[in-house]
């Protein structure tokens, strides 16, 4: 047990929030469901049994322990109930939140910094991974003059393939643009700059190992 909970204290949670969370846990995940993050509660008052939220490859799951710790409710949400996910900065923590596509917004606060933007971060790419797949399961094939098939794509994902281009000048007027150092950017220029890289990755313009590296290169930075 305390090997599987290792991997889930990176960002100082509590280990006995943690270990009471993934020993209810085991009962609950579905087949080829996997954990991918916990973050937990840390009140200014000493809290005895704070709430926790954890992350799937299939779902979001809330955790409220009840009776003084002897029960606990989980209430959960697949991704693809999901509509987005918002990350907001307190002086005290932060408040990681979500809305769902029947326009209901579930809230849980008092989040370490870290832990949240750590939510906020893995919670984009099962979005994006999500939102990837749906298209790619919408292409279509038709055949071409020779027989042949062809795979159509739809303009959706053309246009989104363009976003993440960079924007070209045909002026020999104006200067070429300078980059910021990835260490000078903002929290917010940070996570479009992961969700770029992530982006490049499901369109096959950089391999996994290079997506890896820039990944860790910019969680670091967080």
């Amino acid at each position: 047990m305390k090997d599987q909970i290792k991997k889930f204290l990176n960002e100082e949670q509590d280990p006995k929030a943690i270990e009471k969370i993934t020993s209810k846990l085991n009962d609950l995940l579905m087949k080829n469901e996997e954990i991918g993050y916990i973050g937990v509660q840390k009140k200014p008052a000493l809290t005895v049994f704070p709430d926790s939220i954890v992350l799937t490859n299939k779902r979001i799951i809330i955790c409220q322990p009840k009776n003084l710790g002897l029960s606990m409710d989980f209430i959960d949400y697949t991704w693809d109930q999901i509509e987005g996910t918002f990350v907001k900065e307190n002086i005290l923590g932060s408040e990681f939140s979500f809305s769902t596509k029947t326009d209901m917004t579930v809230s849980i606060d008092y989040i370490p910094k870290t832990q949240a933007r750590k939510i906020f971060t893995y919670a984009k790419e099962q979005l994006d991974f999500l939102k990837n797949n749906t298209v790619h399961n919408t292409a279509t094939t038709a055949k071409d003059d020779s027989g042949e098939e062809v795979e159509e794509i739809e303009t959706e994902e053309v246009t989104h393939y363009a976003e993440i281009m960079p924007a070209v000048s045909n002026s020999t007027e104006s200067a070429p643009a300078t980059e910021k150092p990835t260490s000078e950017l903002t929290q917010d220029e940070l996570f479009a700059k992961l969700q770029n890289y992530k982006k490049l990755l499901d369109n096959g313009l950089i391999l996994q190992g290079e997506y890896d590296a820039l990944k860790k290169e910019i969680l670091s930075l967080m």
